[in-house]
């Protein structure tokens, strides 16, 4: 058997495969709300046969936002909104579906990208005020972050544990929080954006202790049922700030408290980062982790090709394949990896017909949703 389409069990989340749908921004909440959009959006990846969909990242508070039209999980009516469209996808799809719960920090109150994606200034339409660990913009010249206080982390944390709790009552099946790509959580761990000097910064076991307590703080929140992990950037790709090393540490202390999985990617925190971009080229430092630990890595970056996806897995660099922009440009990219690794995959019946020629027996009738 194909060790893409193998099963793979995340803490208490049986998936049946390997191939996991990454959490990807849609920009298209109104006023944190989900929307037609997001039905839309999910539906189609909800049809695609992968083991797990992990929604975009999503905002524990309005002031953690990327943009102004992200979505968010903060109060009634966001977990309405959002219970709505998940009605709906469910209706059709019995593919598991987690969220990413995040807080955007110095780099939220942002424009949506097709708009410029600049920052926005406080006083400026869809403008707030951002907080951050230490009081440094992302890039110069843009609006001072304001350094979160003690109540102010206080708020974050509880934050997370609520947005958790949220999640569970719409029956979600797991939780990633996002320290990773810049944002805040990421922001309390590297050495360059985090200038503290309280119990928040300097040592790594300071730099750490934000994303510890919400992950523990969002761990109390939930039952065992519900799967807890956490995405992280495991270099900053810039000499003196987060790296490798530090991040096997931070693996280490997340498994000690239970973490049922680690996502594997990089940068996203100064804009001096200098990344070798090529395919697969946040794998080694997946590798790199993984050789450290039990807990089940998912592997992201560049990764296009069914062969390439399927050898990751051989050669033991990794547990799970994380898939992004690829899936958005080919929402049936599990359906021609099956083909092309000659295995079969789950096909909602409306779809059986559909089957090639030349790959009779893709579908596997009997896992049909």
């Amino acid at each position: 058997m194909s060790h893409l389409f193998s099963p793979l069990s995340l803490g208490p989340l049986s998936l049946s495969n390997r191939i996991v749908i990454a959490p990807m921004c849609q920009y298209s909440a109104e006023d944190g709300q989900a929307s037609d959009w997001h039905t839309i959006h999910l539906g189609q990846l909800a049809q695609s046969g992968a083991g797990l969909l992990i929604l975009e990242a999503t905002a524990v508070l309005p002031e953690g936002r990327i943009s102004w039209a992200d979505l968010g999980l903060w109060d009634e009516a966001t977990e309405a909104a959002l219970g709505k469209v998940l009605a709906s996808v469910r209706r059709w799809s019995k593919m598991p579906i987690g969220v990413q719960l995040a807080h955007a920090g110095r780099k939220a109150s942002t424009a949506r990208p097709w708009d410029g994606g600049r920052a926005i200034a406080p006083d400026q339409e869809h403008g707030w005020q951002v907080l951050a660990p230490s009081a440094l913009p992302f890039l110069e010249g843009e609006p001072t972050p304001q350094a979160l206080d003690a109540a102010g982390i206080d708020e974050v944390v509880e934050a997370f544990a609520a947005a958790a709790r949220r999640s569970v009552r719409l029956g979600l099946d797991l939780i990633e929080l996002h320290a990773a790509h810049g944002y805040l959580l990421h922001q309390f761990l590297s050495p360059l954006s985090n200038h503290r000097t309280d119990e928040y910064g300097g040592s790594l076991e300071n730099r750490m202790r934000l994303l510890l307590r919400v992950f523990d703080a969002v761990r109390a929140a939930v039952p065992a049922t519900v799967a807890v992990g956490v995405r992280i950037s495991a270099t900053d790709w810039v000499d003196g700030g987060w790296d490798v090393e530090q991040s096997i540490a931070l693996a280490k202390a997340l498994e000690a408290r239970g973490n049922h999985f680690l996502h594997v990617s990089s940068g996203g925190l100064d804009p001096r980062q200098q990344i070798p971009v090529g395919p697969g080229y946040q794998v080694p430092a997946a590798e790199a982790i993984k050789a450290q630990i039990g807990t089940p890595v998912i592997a992201v970056g560049l990764i296009t090709e069914p062969a390439q996806a399927e050898a990751i897995l051989v050669e033991g660099r990794a547990d799970a394949i994380g898939l992004a922009r690829g899936i958005l440009y080919d929402p049936r990219w599990p359906w021609h990896a099956a083909a092309a690794l000659g295995t079969h995959i789950s096909a909602s019946p409306q779809y059986l017909r559909c089957e090639p020629h030349e790959a009779r027996g893709l579908f596997d009738v009997g896992r049909c949703d």
